[in-house]
């Protein structure tokens, strides 16, 4: 099934792939750049990567101020058609083909999924807007590049759980709606703020998330910082919380010079 799936990717891209650089890089007064696929796959294997998502139970429930998730990175323990679509995104002709599209230079995969995997969001659950953490788990490569494969039939705007990206003073977001079988490509930087807006329905999104890497900054200077969240603009206390707690979780990163949560890893066999 991997074989299969990375063939609809690439055919997919290939189909498109003038038109997506030109979206990629058309100017929205944003500082995030990003390019939108759909009907990325055939409808009846984005629909069996759905059913095969596990219930909620069998994944890590990640419940804080900052987020309300489901994450898993124990895909050995699902239908493999889970890993193989999850790593499809890491064969190396995918992360260039992709690569190609939205110009990032020395493109570097990540099987280890240092914070990707798979994740689902029920009704009431949201992710507050942060920007990425700025590298990969040895501090070696930056990270460049969000991979975001959405798969819950029948979503609507209207259901919330919609990716957001933000201006740089994170005041107004714009919203992109979860849609089934949608990928989203989204860069990463030290001011691309995104989110995810409350789930409203009795629904379960489910995401694919990769991310892609590279020795070469994409804020064209040194940085580093952790996961650095900020509440949503209305919760004014919440957002000098959130600050804080981004200051001093960065500071901590700076002074161990590497990441403690192995849970963030992959630990299972590679398809």
């Amino acid at each position: 099934m991997k074989e299969e799936v990375i063939g609809h990717i690439l055919a997919r891209l290939g189909k498109d792939a003038a038109a997506l650089t030109q979206e990629f890089n058309r100017e929205r007064g944003l500082p995030t750049r990003f390019a939108i696929i759909d009907d990325l796959l055939p409808d009846e294997t984005a629909r069996a990567v759905h059913k095969a998502f596990p219930p909620v139970e069998k994944m890590r429930l990640l419940d804080s101020f900052r987020e309300k998730k489901y994450t898993s990175k124990s895909l050995d323990q699902f239908d493999s058609i889970i890993s193989d679509v999850t790593f499809a995104f890491q064969d190396p002709r995918v992360i260039d083909a992709i690569c190609a599209v939205t110009g990032q230079r020395d493109p570097v995969g990540d099987p280890s999924l240092y914070a990707g995997g798979i994740s689902e969001m029920t009704k009431g659950h949201f992710l507050n807007p942060h920007i990425d953490n700025s590298h990969d788990f040895e501090q070696k490569n930056y990270r460049v590049l969000n991979v975001l494969y959405y798969c819950t039939p029948d979503w609507k705007i209207e259901d919330g759980g919609n990716f957001e990206l933000w201006d740089t003073r994170v005041t107004r977001p714009t919203e992109i709606p979860s849609y089934f079988n949608r990928l989203v490509l989204m860069e990463t930087n030290d001011k691309s703020w995104h989110s995810v807006n409350k789930v409203k329905t009795e629904s379960v999104r489910c995401c694919v998330s990769n991310y892609y890497f590279s020795p070469n900054s994409p804020n064209g200077y040194e940085t580093s910082h952790v996961t650095f969240f900020q509440a949503r603009p209305e919760q004014r206390f919440m957002r000098l919380v959130t600050l804080a707690d981004g200051y001093i979780r960065t500071g901590v990163r700076k002074m161990l010079k590497k990441d403690l949560n192995k849970k963030d890893l992959y630990a299972g066999r590679r398809p």
